[in-house]
């Protein structure tokens, strides 16, 4: 059965490159998105995120009409969900977004359309979205209780992309499916395929759930152990990342580079779903996220000691004098994207618990989260360097790399990416 209309659910980070590249294939997609603003963004042809490639595909699909955003699911014979799934207190998950976009589409739902859950989710999850469709919707049947003879198929596809690379991934990387059913694992590959150049590799739900959370708590566990040599070689004075270049040339060792913490909606947050699920067994990885969760304190310690440094060698001057930049904000180098970002807790952290001035440089957003609004001031890489005491790099953006080392020189600098060493 050919796909003739597709809906992405939730058009952010994953979402919206998603119903791009499959409107760039002349196929019609609606966008759904409770954003008003995002919805009239797209609808101008235009985007409010930021992704290399992005702009383009979308303003090419929207001209052609085969892409448009609503606040309101329309039928389509595919509906992706894309929404987020972050976690409440106790590290507990927060289905709330899949539950509301389960019952957003359930009214619009008919015979023979397919549903995939490409958001990052508990294991299970995928059966309990069928759960509430079929609550949602008695008079259609579902796989938990019809099988193959269902008139709705589920499958959990999660996506494998990384920020700033997106456009290319999402085509070039192959896609783990795991359908409820074969012939659901089928004709999701069926959809995949119209734009998916990578290999399509069928499993069932549960182990595509478990794969995302494992890929990222892999990385996770991995970036922890390079987190934890930072601590040790701080205080045994070694430079850690001296250390970790001399490791590296073992040819079945390669360590990752340690940094304040790790942020952003994924190698942040899928673990703990393991864990939530398994608390006895999943003790490795817990403690991997714990580790990488305090890393921020640590920062902020070495900044505070960077401030009472510059007090002794400045009596002169007093500390609601100080000028300290922040150099990042985003979770990850080169792009605009600050959920669950280190950098954004250590500079908020900042700006509580000292009398300094805080100033953020972030070359990659135009204006400062709600968050950080009258707390600091966002300026540019020059100021910066002309009128700040203290510079604290968090991210490793493109811009900061290429920075002339000698502009740093009269700096105190807190380097937590090794790159002005």
């Amino acid at each position: 059965m050919p796909f003739k209309t597709i809906s992405v659910i939730g058009l952010g980070y994953i979402g919206l490159p998603t119903a791009a590249m499959f409107a760039s294939r002349k196929i019609n997609v609606i966008g759904v998105d409770i954003n008003q603003h995002a919805v009239d963004t797209i609808n101008r042809g235009e985007i409010h995120i930021v992704e290399p490639e992005l702009d383009a595909i979308v303003s090419r699909a929207v001209a052609s009409g085969h892409l448009k955003a609503v606040t309101t699911p329309e039928p389509a014979d595919a509906f992706l969900i894309a929404v987020p799934t972050p976690f409440k207190e106790e590290y507990q998950p927060d289905l709330t977004y899949i539950e509301s976009a389960c019952h957003a589409i359930a009214p619009v739902l008919k015979k023979g359309d397919l549903i995939i859950l490409e958001s990052t989710s508990p294991v299970g999850t995928t059966e309990q979205m069928a759960q509430w469709l079929s609550a949602a919707r008695p008079d259609l049947s579902f796989p938990q209780t019809h099988g193959e003879d269902a008139d709705i198929n589920l499958a959990h596809c999660p996506e494998r992309v990384l920020p700033g690379h997106v456009v290319r991934e999402l085509v070039a990387n192959d896609r783990v499916i795991g359908g409820m059913t074969p012939k659901c694992s089928a004709r999701c590959v069926d959809l995949y395929r119209i734009f998916v150049e990578g290999e399509c590799i069928i499993t069932n739900a549960r182990t595509a759930e478990m794969a995302k959370l494992t890929e990222n708590s892999s990385r996770d566990v991995s970036i922890a152990f390079a987190n934890e040599l930072s601590l040790i070689c701080d205080k045994l004075d070694i430079d850690v990342w001296e250390l970790i270049s001399l490791a590296n040339r073992h040819p079945r060792v390669n360590i990752l580079q340690p940094g304040p913490g790790v942020g952003g909606h994924c190698i942040a947050v899928d673990p703990w779903f393991i864990v939530s699920k398994t608390p006895e067994e999943a003790r490795l990885i817990r403690t991997a996220r714990e580790v990488n969760d305090s890393k921020p304190e640590w920062v902020i310690g070495k900044i505070k000691t960077t401030i009472t440094d510059f007090l002794l060698a400045n009596p002169q001057r007093n500390a609601a004098d100080i000028k300290l930049a922040c150099f990042g904000l985003a979770f990850k180098p080169d792009i605009d994207d600050l959920r669950e970002s280190p950098a954004m807790a250590i500079t908020s952290a900042l700006t509580k618990e000292l009398p300094v001035q805080v100033l953020v440089v972030e070359p990659n957003i135009e204006s400062l989260p709600a968050a950080l609004v009258n707390r600091v001031e966002l300026i540019e890489t020059d100021t910066a360097l002309n009128i700040a005491d203290i510079i604290v790099l968090l991210v490793d953006h493109k811009e900061f790399k290429l920075l002339d080392k000698a502009l740093l020189q009269n700096k105190l600098l807190v380097d937590t990416k090794g790159i002005w060493r």
